[in-house]
């Protein structure tokens, strides 16, 4: 397996261009399965998670193409051969169940398996598959598989109500509801970047959908979705990851592409910490106002509060704070993996369930590391920028599935940092 070797080497300057996001582009992927008309999805990430659905997809029988170099997605799903998506593709990903509203909603039958993905937390699909019973489909679990059936005539618009906001039963509700049988209304829906993004792009298909980016999401039932071209939104995750870089090294850097409104509730905690940013012609540019950073208190909640995906970069960032800074996880348990490995940094952090105690000290020491999740990865390289001497980051297999280059990218503005291969 490949390995991050990391040197810090003082303040980072330049820009960054922000890619498009991996969690969007998963789920605007399987809404080829809708149409029989093509789909091409600009601005796309090129990551092992979006090879991943490729995979998947063509397994089902769609056609995908990727072109100029990655960036540009063509799909098309004229003629499906397959209706199930097997274990050995969908256990590498999670995202790999939003490929069961679509198929259910257009041919009425879909067999997928259970999911996998990164190890932090059960994060079941009981949401996904009460929203689809809602709309009159019978689900049958069997064999580590869910056996999916829309009644006759196909699936039915109905009112859903999500007891805790899920962005990914939300994602699938939304695909399956565009060709239900009357109108179906999402309350408590998700409210995140990626769900506005997938709901315009299901628009330009052809879809009805009112109310995405609030908490009620009204989609009335159309016979039939057309093809579309969509540009992917920017990640909003390796952009606040990007923005860590020059908060933990110093210096200055301009993330390409970046905007305050996907990052809000992150943004306002960078300012607590005294860190500068600055609204751009071409994004963000973010540098260290002055001195240490202050610790701060963090909770994670869905959007708009600060990400759950952010929260070990801004973990490591807060190791060498000035002061005591808690942070709360409330979106997925076992998510603080990254602490021990942190601590072998000489970070002092206290973890007590949900909740992780961080005092800041003068500096990091490199280390040999091992990457436990996607974020995990991230935050690791992030403490190595500015720790003293080698940080070594081992299974690093989890980065590729969520930022594209990112020692090519770093490596512009002045880091020191070089892959490995295993």
């Amino acid at each position: 397996m490949d390995s991050i070797v990391v040197r810090g080497n003082g303040e980072l300057r330049g820009q960054i261009p922000i890619a498009g996001a991996k969690n969007a582009c998963l789920a605007l992927m399987p809404a080829t399965l809708l149409s029989d008309e093509p789909l091409t999805l600009t601005n796309a990430p090129r990551l092992s998670d979006i090879r991943t659905m490729t995979q998947l997809l063509q397994s089902l029988g769609s056609e995908v193409a990727s072109l100029q170099g990655g960036q540009v997605l063509a799909l098309s799903s004229h003629a499906l051969t397959d209706h199930r998506a097997d274990y050995d593709i969908v256990r590498k990903m999670r995202a790999s169940i939003l490929v069961l509203g679509p198929m259910l909603a257009r041919d009425g039958h879909a067999v997928v398996s259970l999911p996998g993905g990164c190890a932090i937390g059960a994060r079941p699909v009981d949401l996904h598959l009460t929203a689809l019973e809602a709309m009159g489909a019978t689900l049958d679990l069997r064999d580590g598989y869910i056996h999916a059936k829309a009644p006759a005539g196909g699936l039915r618009g109905a009112r859903v109500v999500f007891p805790f906001v899920s962005v990914g039963a939300t994602e699938n509700a939304l695909m399956a509801a565009t060709l239900a049988k009357g109108t179906t209304v999402l309350e408590n829906a998700a409210r995140e970047p990626e769900i506005v993004d997938l709901a315009r792009c299901l628009r330009r298909m052809g879809a009805e959908i009112e109310g995405e980016g609030s908490s009620t999401i009204t989609i009335q039932g159309v016979d039939r979705l057309g093809g579309a071209t969509h540009p992917v939104v920017a990640d909003r995750i390796e952009l606040g990851t990007y923005m860590l870089a020059p908060a933990i090294c110093g210096g200055e850097v301009e993330l390409l592409g970046g905007r305050i409104d996907l990052v809000g509730a992150f943004c306002a905690k960078l300012d607590e910490a005294g860190i500068s940013i600055e609204e751009t012609a071409l994004g963000l540019k973010v540098s260290r106002k002055n001195g240490r950073v202050k610790a701060v208190d963090v909770t994670t909640e869905p959007f708009p509060g600060f990400p759950t995906d952010l929260q070990a970069q801004m973990m490591a960032l807060l190791c060498t704070a000035e002061g005591v800074s808690v942070l709360e996880e409330k979106i997925f348990e076992n998510r603080f993996m990254h602490a021990p490995e942190l601590t072998r940094m000489g970070a002092r952090i206290e973890v007590h369930g949900g909740t992780a105690r961080v005092t800041g000290v003068e500096r990091l020491r490199g280390a040999p590391v091992m990457a436990t999740d996607l974020r995990a990865s991230v935050s690791l390289i992030l403490a190595g920028l500015a720790a003293e001497g080698e940080t070594v980051v081992s299974r690093v297999y989890h980065l590729d599935r969520g930022y594209e280059r990112v020692e090519e990218k770093l490596r512009a503005c002045g880091a020191d940092i070089r892959r490995v291969p295993g």
